[in-house]
């Protein structure tokens, strides 16, 4: 199972690369941007596999996802199932 996390660009390293927030973490990657049909911007979300931004998100969707996530995570917290 693929579990895909919204990464916002951070900063645009040159046409093909950004570096990506993962979530609300402090983990950052490299992404390369080649995949995707419309170059993103400072601020677009992307999902991110294997180093290749493979889909750009709407902010709300991604806003959305992430929440789903953090709710995930606090259930299994609760539920002593995440550890």
């Amino acid at each position: 199972m693929c579990l895909a996390i919204p990464a916002q660009i951070v900063e645009m390293e040159n046409a093909d690369m950004a570096r990506v927030r993962v979530g609300n973490s402090e983990t950052y990657l490299r992404a390369s941007l080649m995949l995707l049909p419309e170059p993103p911007k400072v601020g677009d979300y992307l999902i991110v596999h294997a180093g290749f931004a493979i889909r750009a998100l709407p902010p709300e969707e991604a806003r959305q996802s992430l929440q789903a996530l953090r709710e995930f995570a606090e259930a299994g917290a609760a539920a002593g199932t995440l550890d």
